[in-house]
């Protein structure tokens, strides 16, 4: 058994396909197959089932994929190891970030992150919450910046900030005459949410209530969107209000910032943070990019405050 061979079946698991991972592996299918052979003869079985398209792996060969990942990455940490001696950050590091996250994370941190580290391939990839777990699994991805907690156990959570959430109002809501708002000055009859799928609109649901499914039942039509950029927009041309992640008002005109209101304490917030496999090897590289992230995150989200409540990610259903 060798670690080449180990890399054939993970490469097969995740192509679904033997000519597709030869290819990923830049080696001939013959050569793959062959190996892959070798390997379920020294073991005395078969990890895959060839007879379907596309190629999965049998029930035995589920776990021994699983087990080939874990001494793959257990492999890689040899090289960290070293890496760390020698104070070197280098390598590639494959990163996704979801769609509410990413616009207004990313081009604080990129190009300082770079140039700190010009050894590093950063290869960023904005993906939903659930592919980017999916792919941490697989070995797709190497982090993942997310919304926490997940409460997965084959996942580390390092929290980065805590942002607070705000309402936008367009300037005809009467809630603008408040200095700060609670979660009943939110009229739910006319709020602009995220669509199904989106981890930020089940938070704001939970600050809500979940009452806003049949309000929004009642409206003559349904809008849902999958950009925080297209609330605020609806908001400014349509009327109404949503509520938006702190970062996305940072560059909002003069005009804009006036229709923004904080909410009283408890203040509700979300937890983001680097999700990792509990097998993750690359140390020197996540620490790096926590440093970066950190250095250019407002201070006063980088500590969670007892006034502030993290609101939930996966209770509510609509």
């Amino acid at each position: 058994m060798t670690l080449q061979q180990l890399e054939y079946i993970v490469s097969v698991s995740k192509e679904k396909s033997f000519s597709k991972a030869a290819a990923k592996c830049f080696v001939t299918q013959p050569t793959l197959s062959m190996q892959i052979q070798k390997l379920e003869e020294t073991i005395g079985a078969t990890i895959f089932d060839r007879s379907k398209q596309p190629v999965v792996p049998t029930e035995i060969g589920k776990q021994i994929i699983a087990q080939a990942l874990r001494i793959l990455m257990e492999g890689r940490q040899l090289q960290e190891i070293v890496s760390a001696s020698k104070q070197q950050v280098s390598g590639e590091l494959r990163v996704g970030i979801i769609p509410t996250i990413a616009p207004y994370l990313v081009p604080l941190f990129l190009v300082d992150f770079l140039k700190t580290n010009p050894a590093v391939n950063l290869v960023l990839n904005e993906l939903p919450t659930e592919q980017i777990i999916n792919h941490l699994k697989l070995d797709l991805l190497d982090v993942g910046i997310l919304v926490t907690p997940l409460k997965d156990q084959q996942l580390q959570e390092q929290p980065l900030y805590y942002e607070p959430f705000v309402a936008y109002f367009n300037e005809k809501e009467p809630a603008l005459k408040k200095r700060l708002v609670e979660a009943k000055d939110i009229a739910l009859e006319r709020i602009w949410l995220l669509s199904e799928g989106h981890c930020m609109r089940n938070q704001v649901i939970d600050l809500c209530g979940e009452h806003v499914q049949a309000l929004q039942g009642e409206k003559p039509y349904l809008y849902e969107s999958s950009s925080v950029e297209t609330l605020r927009k609806m908001v400014d041309r349509n009327g109404g209000l949503t509520v938006l992640p702190e970062l996305s008002t940072f560059e909002f005109n003069e005009d804009q910032q006036e229709r923004v209101r904080y909410f009283e304490d408890p203040e509700p917030v979300r937890e983001v943070s680097l999700v990792t496999h509990r097998h993750f090897v690359k140390i020197s590289l996540l620490q790096s990019l926590m440093d970066e992230i950190g250095k250019l995150v407002p201070e006063k989200m980088r500590v969670q405050k007892k006034n502030r409540k993290i609101l939930r990610i996966q209770s509510a259903k609509l």
